[in-house]
């Protein structure tokens, strides 16, 4: 089934699974009520800040904080020497330290922490502490980090590896010597990536209140309660059940809130001082306190028959990780795991590499690893498209993957495939009119500068499509606990449904309110705060929440249906009556996933795949450089679309994320020092930019799943941008083999 954005009817009957259900929150956000984890208050509060390195590689020479400590109104300066359990944190390599001691490895490491009773008392404060460092050289070229030039970022690693190679992930499948031999025609291109900022409005905020019993209690913006109050936990000194998490408003994430950024600070402070302890990064302090996607550089070649039929890829993907592991293990091997696309490729040889630099420290951002090599593959596609002189759509039908593909990775794939259908759908589309006399110059490149008149504008077309694992990989159980109560509130039935899934604005509590709704036929539902006081819910991350977090609400659901089933017939109010508040919790659990060897990067890894496609149409005015995104279609297989109109936000909303990379979005980083933390010189799409996006749902129930549904949050981010790249060079014949695409890569030059 496919619905088309604009043009389909809303289905709202029972606001059950599969209907239009309006989120909670919408209404508040868009009035400016919500509260943001930055509107915490509480009685007698003092506010944190954070004095951040200046150096990308210095010593920490001399530190001096008594002149600090004579301002009036502070009230704490802590160091390294304060901190009172382990002094290193991290997501996957506890590497990364919660106050710098003897050495700083990036611009913005934190070294020192305020607090004060008013927040511009700390930051007075901050500059009051006097630090000399002695500037070592810094290691900034990614390239010089994988062939072992320049000096180490670690001297000694934590994880025990050497030099400066975060991981290299190899992977070997099929006989690559004789594909090369039969290869009529081959492509090799290089691709290169910029570090893109996952720009949320709401900036890094929480709230520490110490406790009575000497743990602490912390409200924060995140996407994974449980794993903060583990790394939290190791730094404080403290048992788990001394650490309680809650979730507070989140204003966006895209996987920027994955690791620690308040959360340990504001802790300490609250600890130190005895009093509770706000903490609110401006906007420029946010460009250097969360991980960025990770800047790539990727060398492709392929090789196919004259008649367009692939027979191999080699790849290798080069990601600079920045200061500290972070996630950038797991990211450079997702990247790996789908650096032949969404495609038949039965030979494969693949080199991924991730490194450290002192670079801004790069980790999670929507996409994980595939958005790189989904613009490398794409790009490479369209390439191999003119050395065959055979149309790329075609190319792509021809090659696309189907239900029982073997990955390069020796996993076949399981479920729905339908990466040809979907390219069908966006070419069976009609394209937007052509621009003429009367279009506004809204419509043109330049916009409402009306820098053209059309004269030198050309429009392109160009496809991708790409594929992503769902859910955790690669071994690592992918888990999600749920608790749910059934009880009377003024003689109706109420069910409360209390999970530690973070709210990140992806609807998950509207989700979980349409099953409880579905699986036990109640109108009223609460869903409670998240906290660490139920089960691990997992991140919210990966495309995994719905899926993971919705199956245990399902599973607790159906769980009180058979306790009710067992009590006897006779309507729920009377069962209720008669029988007290029903509870149950329920863990819900997939099937299991396996490392890839090491040697040649085998493994059944993933549990399962999505698929998303794009056609993107773009008007380019080739003399000065300037772009129009005219539409950016979009068709994706969602499983079931248990929110239809939430679904479509996200696509909408992965796309214009997709869009900020192909034009607009990098983060400047000049020998280590980032030169644009300000939402005035880093670019976002805003409403301007933004093109018609018309969404084609196609719904094809996986197998596995609750109500066949798949993750859908990220799959649109992968094929977004490298259409954009690929209709951009359809207008103007340049390589473009960098995204962002400036102006000046294409003023002049067609």
């Amino acid at each position: 089934m496919s619905t088309a954005t604009g043009t389909r009817q809303r289905r709202d009957a029972g606001h059950g699974v599969g209907t239009d259900a309006l989120r909670p929150d919408g209404t508040l956000k868009v009035r400016g009520a919500f509260a943001y984890a930055s509107d915490l208050r509480w009685d007698g509060m003092v506010w944190g800040a954070t004095l951040r390195s200046p150096h990308p590689s210095a010593r920490i020479v001399r530190l001096g904080t008594a002149r600090a400590l004579a301002l009036p109104g502070v009230v704490a300066v802590l160091t390294h020497r304060d901190v009172p359990g382990s002094p290193r944190y991290g997501m996957k390599v506890a590497d990364q330290p919660v106050l710098a001691a003897d050495r700083v490895r990036y611009q913005g490491e934190p070294v020192a922490l305020v607090a004060a009773d008013h927040p511009e008392t700390a930051r007075r404060a901050l500059r009051l502490i006097d630090v000399e460092y002695q500037e070592l050289p810094a290691l900034t070229d990614p390239e010089d980090a994988v062939r072992g030039l320049g000096p180490l970022v670690h001297e000694e690693r934590v994880d025990g590896g050497r030099g400066n190679v975060v991981r290299h992930v190899r992977i070997r499948h099929g006989d690559m010597a004789r594909a090369r031999r039969l290869a009529d025609v081959v492509a090799r291109g290089v691709y290169e990536v910029g570090m893109q900022d996952q720009a949320f409005l709401g900036p890094e905020a929480g709230l520490a209140i110490p406790a009575e019993d000497g743990g602490v209690d912390v409200l924060v913006s995140t996407q994974w309660l449980h794993d903060d109050r583990h790394q939290m936990c190791a730094a404080l000194g403290l048992p788990p059940e001394k650490v309680r998490l809650t979730l507070s408003g989140v204003g966006g994430a895209f996987g920027g809130r994955e690791d620690v950024s308040v959360q340990i600070h504001a802790a300490m402070l609250a600890l130190h001082t005895g009093r509770p302890v706000k903490m609110s990064y401006h906007r420029e302090e946010s460009f250097f306190g969360h991980v960025h996607r990770h800047p790539a550089k990727m060398w492709f070649e392929h090789g196919a028959t004259r008649d367009g039929k692939i027979l191999y890829v080699r790849a290798k993907l080069l990601f600079d990780g920045g200061a500290y592991t972070s996630t950038s293990q797991v990211v450079i091997a997702n990247g790996s795991y789908f650096a032949a696309g969404a495609y038949e490729v039965p030979h494969a040889e693949i080199d991924g590499f991730s490194v450290f630099t002192n670079n801004p420290p790069c980790g999670a951002m929507r996409g994980f690893g595939a958005v790189q090599s989904c613009y490398g593959v794409e790009s490479n596609l369209d390439r191999l498209a003119r050395e065959l002189r055979m149309d790329p759509l075609e190319l792509r039908l021809r090659n696309a993957m189907t239900t029982g593909t073997v990955l390069p990775t020796g996993q076949a794939v399981d479920g729905p495939a339908p990466a040809a259908e979907l390219l069908r759908q966006l070419r069976d589309r009609p394209l937007p009119p052509a621009p003429d006399q009367r279009t506004s110059a809204f419509a043109l490149p330049g916009g409402l500068n009306n820098t053209t008149h059309g004269e030198s504008v050309r429009r392109g077309v160009g496809y991708a499509i790409g594929v992503k694992a769902i859910g955790f990989s690669g071994g690592v159980d992918d888990r999600s606990v749920a608790r749910v109560r059934l009880s009377l509130a003024g003689g109706e039935p109420v069910a409360e449904i209390h999970t530690a899934a973070a709210e990140c604005g992806q609807g998950i509590v509207t989700v979980q309110t349409q099953i409880a709704r579905t699986e036990l036929g109640v109108e009223r539902v609460v869903v409670l705060p998240a906290d660490t006081a139920v089960g691990d819910a997992g991140s919210s991350s990966a495309s995994r929440i719905t899926w993971m977090s919705g199956g245990a609400v399902q599973g607790a659901c159906r769980a009180l249906r058979e306790r009710l089933a067992a009590l006897g017939d006779g309507p729920l109010t009377e069962l209720l009556a008669a029988h007290g508040p029903l509870e149950e919790e329920y863990e819900y659990a997939h099937r299991r996933t396996y490392p890839v060897d090491p040697e040649r990067g085998q493994g059944d890894a993933h549990i399962a795949f999505a698929f998303a496609a794009h056609r993107a149409v773009v008007e380019v005015d080739t003399e000065l450089g300037l772009v129009k995104v005219v539409e950016l279609a979009t068709a994706q297989d969602v499983g079931k679309a248990i929110n239809p109109l939430a679904v479509e936000g996200q696509i909408e909303g992965g796309s214009a994320q997709g869009l900020g990379l192909a034009v607009m979005e990098e983060l400047q980083v000049s020998e280590g020092r980032v030169r644009n933390p300000s939402f005035t010189d880093y670019l976002i799409p805003t409403i301007a930019d933004m093109p018609t996006v018309p969404i084609d749902l196609l719904e094809l129930p996986h197998p596995d799943s609750p109500y066949g549904l798949n993750g859908v949050g990220e799959p649109p981010t992968l094929s977004s941008t490298p259409a954009i790249a690929n209709a951009l060079r359809d207008a103007t014949g340049l390589e473009l083999a960098r995204v962002p695409v400036r102006p000046d890569d294409i003023a002049g030059r067609g």
